[in-house]
């Protein structure tokens, strides 16, 4: 199936995939696996990840899962693709007990790309691919903060030069970290000791806000404002959060009234200062604009977003398009300048359980991805068209239901969580799991 900007349509791919037989005596051919669509693995059969898939795969373990991360803008350029790669990551834990919980920086370095297959050859080449895996290892440093409660959400900003971490507890409140001695240790294992030991039981942040009055999830930065926040919880409130002189902050103790039941998740217009969207366990999705009273500042509202809880949103920095996930299983895009009308301009349905996050490419204007809970990551490109020619589909007839601006299936994660765009390395996807960190780049995008 051919796809347009030169893209290579891959579903049947992604980690893990194919399905093969353990029963060498009647081994056939390795087939598409795509989960809820055909019959079920059986006895015998397992996955297996097709590593030509991928550009670039690694996998990272914390200690306690995180649900939420994000990814710290660096200073090693934009558009980077040449490897190896360094990225920057910044993580809450759920941990089992409040105490045993941690706010972190993730430097993860010398990530090498995905090996070719192995060729047979002399003992002397095979000595040298040895040598070559020793120097290709990924390395991985943290920098932790003790950090009582689980952490629901976390978002980074930068205020000019000062990198800053927004976190909503299970605790209830909604506190503000300052990065910077984090990004600066975790560089230098020697710093990086000495901190651990002497004054990361210390460090505490630099703002907290408690008037939420129970936990929530839904946390934005402006991406125009600097230091302009909201925050929603699971009391259905909206609290707007504006900078002080000091590197303080103000937070309208008036909530913004609309929804009527937890608010999940929200985010800035990219074009205007004053308009946000948010989503919520009432199905609906709704427009704000804060120049007006709180009590007035919905703008537009769509009741019925979806049949059920709309979890997540991510507004396009390129097109007026907000793309939203539901407990459904739907994503939708929403026209924001048809919006009233109430009606998506499109529905795509392949996640087979909650959507759990949704993101627009940085760069790339109509590819976007999301994950869910069936342990799927979808890449999607609404630039597909289906070439009648290709012979996909009648080498596998199971590909043919698969909505045709779908380009890759990943899987082989448990309970996914959220995933991120790298915005400085283009196609870089990170996902957080129960089953860890995930990073990797796909031959589609």
């Amino acid at each position: 199936m051919a796809a347009r900007k030169g893209r290579r349509r891959t579903c049947e791919t992604g980690e893990p995939m194919e399905a093969e037989s353990g029963d060498t005596s009647s081994e056939g051919p390795a087939q598409v696996y795509l989960p809820g669509r055909g019959p079920p693995l059986r006895e015998g059969e397992e996955l297996v990840m097709d590593e030509e898939a991928y550009v670039l795969y690694h996998r990272a373990q914390t200690g306690a899962p995180c649900l939420s991360f994000d990814i710290v803008r660096d200073h090693l350029g934009d558009n980077r693709t040449e490897l190896p790669l360094t990225l920057y990551l910044c993580a809450g834990t759920q941990a089992e007990s409040a105490q045993s919980n941690r706010l972190m920086i993730l430097r993860m370095h010398n990530l090498h790309g995905t090996k070719p297959p192995p060729s047979e050859g002399s003992d002397e080449e095979e000595e040298e691919d040895e040598e070559d895996e020793e120097e290709q290892k990924p390395q991985l440093e943290l920098a932790m903060l003790p950090h009582y409660g689980g952490i629901n959400r976390v978002r980074v900003s930068w205020l000019g030069e000062e990198p800053v971490a927004g976190v909503w507890s299970e605790k209830g409140q909604v506190e503000v970290f300052a990065l910077r001695r984090l990004l600066q240790v975790v560089e230098d294992p020697q710093a990086l000791a000495a901190f651990l030991r002497d004054e990361q039981a210390q460090m505490k942040p630099i703002f907290s806000f408690a008037g939420h009055m129970g936990e929530g999830f839904a946390l934005d930065w402006s991406p125009r404002v600097p230091g302009r926040l909201l925050t929603g919880d699971c009391q259905k409130n909206i609290h707007l959060w504006t900078p002080t002189d000091g590197g303080s902050w103000h937070v309208d103790q008036r909530p913004f009234v609309g929804h009527t039941r937890s608010v999940e998740d929200l985010q800035w217009s990219p074009t205007e200062n004053t308009v946000f969207a948010s989503c919520s366990a009432d199905a609906s999705i709704r427009i704000w604009d804060i120049r007006a009273a709180p009590s007035k500042a919905c703008m537009l509202t769509t009741a019925t977003a979806h049949d059920g809880d709309v979890n997540v949103i991510s507004w396009s920095r390129r097109e007026p398009f907000l793309l939203s996930g539901g407990d459904d299983g739907a994503l939708k895009i929403w026209d924001l300048r048809q919006f009233k009308s109430g009606s998506p301009v499109a529905t795509f349905k392949q996640h087979v359980a909650p959507v759990t996050s949704v993101e627009w490419h940085p760069q790339d204007s109509g590819v976007f991805a999301a994950s869910g809970a069936d342990h799927q990551i979808t890449q999607w490109d609404l630039a597909v068209e289906r070439d009648p020619e290709a012979g996909d589909v009648e080498a596998d007839p199971g590909l043919a239901d698969l909505p045709q601006q779908l380009l890759f299936v990943h899987q082989g994660e448990t309970e996914l969580k959220e995933l991120h765009w790298h915005p400085q390395c283009p196609g870089l996807l990170v996902s957080t799991a129960l089953s860890g960190f995930t990073v990797f780049r796909t031959i589609s995008v």
